[in-house]
C-alpha cells in the first residue's frame, strides 16, 4: 500500500515527495495569496496545478500498485515558473507599496511672479516698488540691446 521506500525505489520516492511538495507549494500561494500580489487567473491556475499535483503524488504514493511508470521531469518547469511568478508579484507588489508617488509639476501660470534665488520674488524689469506709483520707464531703457538706437547729442539725424 505505501509505495515510499527510499532503499528500495529511491529515484521513484523522491520523485513522490517532489510531486508532493511542488504541488503544496502551488496550492499555498495559490490559495492563501499573501499580499494580493496575483491576479485571479493566476491563483485559479496555481490552485489547479497544485492539485493536480498532489493528487498525482498520492496516487503515486499510496494508490499505485507497481509496474511501469514514467517520470516526466518537464513536469517541474510548470511549479518551478509558477512559484517564480508568484514570488515576483508578491516582491513587486510590496514595493510598490513602499514607493510614494512622484510629486507633480505645477501647471505653467505666465502671471504667477518669478521666484529669485531663496524664494525672493523678482519685480518686472522697470517695475516701481511696492508702494510707489507706478511710473513708466523711460524710453529707451539703457541697456536694452533691442532699443532703438539714440543719435549722439548734437546731431539731428538728417544728412546735410
Amino acid at each position: 500500500m505505501n509505495n515510499l521506500n527510499f532503499s528500495a525505489e529511491p529515484l521513484f520516492s523522491w520523485y513522490v515527495v517532489a510531486l508532493a511538495i511542488s504541488g503544496a507549494a502551488m496550492l499555498v500561494l495559490g490559495a492563501v495569496n499573501p499580499g494580493s500580489g496575483l491576479k485571479v487567473g493566476w491563483r485559479i491556475l496555481n490552485v489547479l496545478a497544485g492539485l493536480g499535483f498532489l493528487g498525482y503524488a498520492y496516487y503515486l504514493a499510496f494508490v499505485f500498485e507497481g509496474g511501469r511508470y514514467e517520470i516526466f521531469l518537464k513536469a517541474f518547469i510548470l511549479p518551478i515558473a509558477l512559484i517564480a511568478s508568484s514570488v515576483k508579484a508578491i516582491v513587486e507588489r510590496g514595493n510598490a507599496k513602499n514607493q510614494q508617488p512622484a510629486p507633480q509639476p505645477a501647471p505653467y501660470d505666465p502671471n504667477a511672479p518669478q521666484a529669485a534665488p531663496y524664494g525672493q520674488p523678482v519685480p518686472p524689469q522697470g517695475a516701481a516698488p511696492q508702494g510707489a506709483p507706478y511710473a513708466p520707464p523711460a524710453q529707451p531703457v539703457p541697456d536694452n540691446p533691442y532699443a532703438q538706437p539714440v543719435p549722439p547729442a548734437g546731431q539731428s539725424g538728417q544728412a546735410q
